[in-house]
């Protein structure tokens, strides 16, 4: 169970990474503008899969209850 709200914590952290390489266009590097919104974007994606994933995992589990 502590690892569906852990999965959810780290969805939101992944989306503010997305949007913080975006605003910045850094990650540990100076990116090239088409490259820091490629790369925010798959990690706003990715972000929004976790936070999809565990939400539906934590439904499941309460279900099994």
């Amino acid at each position: 169970m502590m690892f569906n709200w852990l999965s959810l914590v780290t969805g939101l952290f992944y989306i503010v990474l997305g949007v913080v390489v975006i605003i910045y266009k850094f990650f540990f590097t100076v990116l090239e503008p088409a490259i820091a919104y490629a790369m925010g974007a798959v990690l706003i994606l990715y972000g929004i899969f976790r936070i999809y994933r565990a939400i539906s995992r934590i439904k499941d589990s309460g279900n099994e209850k």
